[in-house]
């Protein structure tokens, strides 16, 4: 079983069956990417902190383009909040903890 209190890696295969059933905070992301880089122990804090009442996911671009493409993510790190695979918030850049906390606990 996967640890709920760390970023779960999405793909096109389990995307729709994780954010359908979820409140989740996808980083959509890319290895490349300098600041996905600096967000990701952000993320990393956010999970451990959110202790499994909301989920943090990560999708790589490259690997999923369909998926980018779908929710229409032209800049990175992109992050969506979905609830019930409803899109919630987006947020664009890199985002301080406090800031993301606020708007998952807002929706959990």
């Amino acid at each position: 079983m996967a640890d709920i209190t760390k970023p779960i890696h999405l793909n096109y295969p389990n995307f729709d069956k994780v954010v359908n059933n979820s409140t989740i905070l996808v980083d959509f992301w890319a290895e490349w990417c300098a600041p996905c880089k600096a967000q990701d122990p952000i993320l990393e804090e956010v999970a451990s902190e959110l202790d499994g009442k909301a989920l943090i996911g990560k999708v790589n671009v490259d690997d999923n383009r369909t998926l980018a493409s779908k929710y229409g993510v032209m800049n990175i790190p992109t992050m969506i909040l979905f609830k019930n695979g409803e899109k919630i918030h987006q947020f664009v850049g890199v985002q301080p903890k406090q800031k993301i906390l606020d708007i998952i606990q807002k929706n959990i």
